[in-house]
């Protein structure tokens, strides 16, 4: 199935029983997305963790939510079912913020994956609290593309012409969270790309050439605090058609707790 990577309520409907839901709800002040997957989900879903199917633990030198290995990622696809091509339609109840995670991984690997657009309020069915029974299968690890991460060093040494974006607020690009940020500020020549930004009044994603405009075009980066709000920024940059793009996992998590690397405020 080519598909994504949004679809919408509507389409979700007419397909459901050719995808594989995952719940990607997760929330940076404590809750538990596993109780609100619990609390009522999309009919069929499973529910994938960012913290530990998505992330390897955390550490000041790897910055909160370090990227999977492939054999932790394979492992917990397998857990839920998800075979090597079966189509994935991820989503949350933060306007993709955490379900752009999985879109973002599963789509460097060339697997067919979407977002559903407008995340749970775009589902007009009822909710269900039975866990999806699924059986479990065998998903061999597969290398990450390494064109499609930059590290620490990378993005210290960008070249001419490749933007980088910080997904977070504006607030916290200019002057960090002292709750989550290690410093005040961003990394230099970074510019303000705020996730939230590529959302309508609406809840859902912007039309592409909204986004171009936006963006531009060219080879970019995006970072975050943790990198789970940046792949929002490189969804919306896959919906404006630019797929020259990276991750830098270690995000501000990372190059923030590096006192050797400067940082820009304002």
């Amino acid at each position: 199935m080519s598909f994504g990577p949004l679809v919408s309520g509507e389409w979700l409907s007419e397909h459901l029983e050719q995808v594989r839901l995952v719940d990607v709800r997760w929330y940076l002040d404590g809750r538990s997305g596993r109780a609100a997957y619990d609390a009522g989900h999309l009919p069929g879903a499973v529910w994938l963790d960012i913290d530990t199917d998505l992330a390897e633990p955390a550490g000041p030198s790897e910055g909160r939510h370090p990227l999977a290995s492939p054999e932790r990622f394979a492992a917990a696809l397998g857990r839920v079912g998800i075979a090597a091509g079966q189509p994935v339609v991820a989503y949350d109840d933060a306007g993709g913020s955490t379900a752009a995670r999985l879109w973002w991984m599963l789509h460097v690997l060339g697997e067919p994956v979407a977002v559903l657009d407008g995340g749970l309020a775009a589902w007009r069915g009822p909710l269900v609290t039975t866990v999806a029974e699924v059986a479990p299968v065998e998903r061999e690890p597969r290398p990450w593309p390494a064109q499609r991460f930059r590290t620490e060093d990378d993005v210290a040494a960008l070249p001419a012409g490749t933007a980088l974006y910080d997904a977070r607020s504006a607030a916290r690009y200019a002057a960090g969270d002292p709750a989550i940020d290690p410093r005040p500020g961003h990394i230099p020549g970074a510019a303000s790309a705020p996730w939230a930004d590529n959302l309508g009044p609406d809840g859902r994603f912007r039309p592409p050439a909204e986004l171009r405009t936006r963006y531009g075009d060219g080879p970019a980066v995006a970072y975050c605090g943790s990198g789970v709000t940046g792949c929002h920024d490189l969804l919306a940059l896959a919906v404006a058609g630019n797929d020259d793009t990276a991750l830098y996992p270690g995000s501000f998590s990372q190059w923030g707790s590096n006192t050797a690397r400067p940082v820009e405020n304002g």
